[in-house]
């Protein structure tokens, strides 16, 4: 009997799998083989990092009792940059992972048309999946072998938490929005960006969403529940949101690269022969740790990256607070002019995710074309459900 047809692929079962799953997790790392350190803890629910999409599935391939591999998806309607604007049902592939002793074998390939064919009996328009651009791995299946095309580049910009003590500059205001006012801001400036998620207002509620804040320029005649009110808007103003992503899953490092050993020893020998300088430390990051994940980021005017970086500064403050929290993440357009005031550490970052796209209805092959060849307009809805 040939090896694939011993392979069964089917639905997650949770009574059945959640051990196996986490067997399976535990062997397989995140990132390009060819530098791989960092792990995922799905804290017993293998499942965790789609369980807040509208719709979801997870496929596992099972061969002789032993679980070896797993891919995820979820549904969404966003919005697609084919002008007019319009919206589209989008699949996302995410956690596509084969046990290491049993890869080069075909066992992605399939799960990935498994987990397309539920998209298709589901209407969905377009597949996308997101990957580092230097996996070359990751690349050759998706765009080689199994038809995607390559779309958007956007930035992963990481940094850790920064234990200095935040001072919010006297002439700007920062403000938490109710969640009716944060919805209304981001239909009104963001409904146009690549990927914009329709339920916008089911992200905003949900209880892993921590907030919307707004920073502007202080100004006496514009108090703070009426910020976005009848078109009322300073000159320059910033806005994001943030995702308690520590709640759904836990990172951490093993076998670091050299690289980053010497960066937290030297940190730490630095602030202790010259405290003055006050270097910031690399955290601990041996055992599980969680993150939050900023997202809906926004701005317009003059001033604008100067308060995304306040903005950014005070989740830092705020995230001091959390437990296990040790680093801030965010995903942002390859070309959006923010980009640059977000802090981040290079040693931690991607500079240059890769995100790919497959039409999987015949009537969309030439819309996909004008997906692919139109130039990104820099604002990118990374959804932090997703991540």
């Amino acid at each position: 009997m040939a090896f694939d047809e011993k392979i069964q692929i089917r639905s997650y079962n949770g009574q059945l799998d959640r051990v196996r799953m986490e067997d399976l997790e535990r062997r397989c790392e995140v990132g390009p083989a060819e530098h791989v350190f960092l792990f995922t803890d799905t804290m017993g629910d293998p499942i965790c990092r789609i369980r807040n999409s509208p719709m979801y599935n997870m496929l596992v391939a099972e061969l002789n009792n032993e679980i070896v591999g797993v891919i995820q998806g979820s549904i969404k309607v966003v919005t697609v940059p084919n002008p007019p604007k319009d919206l589209a049902k989008v699949g996302y592939i995410l956690g596509l992972r084969v046990s290491p002793h049993h890869r080069r074998k075909g066992i992605g390939s399939r799960l990935v048309h498994h987990i397309e064919e539920w998209f298709i009996s589901n209407e969905v328009d377009y597949a996308y999946m997101a990957t580092e651009k230097d996996n070359a791995a990751s690349v050759k299946l998706f765009v080689n072998k199994l038809g995607y095309v390559k779309f958007r580049t956007p930035a992963i910009l990481v940094h850790p938490i920064d234990h200095g003590q935040f001072s919010c500059p006297s002439n700007v205001e920062i403000v938490k929005l109710e969640v009716d006012q944060a919805e209304l801001l981001y239909r009104n400036f963001m409904s146009s960006a690549d990927f914009f998620p329709h339920d916008i207002d089911k992200i905003l509620k949900n209880k892993l969403s921590l907030g919307t804040w707004v920073a502007y320029l202080h100004d006496g005649d514009l108090s703070s529940d009426q910020f976005g009110q009848d078109g009322r808007i300073p000159n320059s103003w910033a806005m994001i949101s943030v995702w308690n992503s520590g709640e759904l899953f836990k990172l951490r490092i093993e076998k670091p690269p050299l690289s980053c050993f010497l960066h937290a020893k030297s940190t730490r020998v630095l602030n202790r022969v010259l405290p003055f300088i006050k270097v910031p430390l690399m955290p601990d990051f041996f055992d599980p740790f969680g993150f939050y994940f900023i997202y809906g980021l926004y701005g317009e005017g003059p001033s604008s990256g100067k308060l995304v970086r306040t903005l950014c500064k005070f989740v830092h403050s705020m995230a001091k607070e959390s437990r296990d929290c040790k680093i801030i993440v965010t995903e942002v357009g390859g070309s959006d002019k923010l980009k640059s005031y977000i802090p981040r550490w290079k040693l931690l970052s991607c500079p240059m995710d890769l995100w790919c796209i497959k039409a999987l209805k015949s009537e969309g092959t030439n819309t996909l074309h004008e997906l692919t060849k139109s130039s990104p307009t820099g604002a990118l809805f990374v959804d932090p459900r997703e991540v």
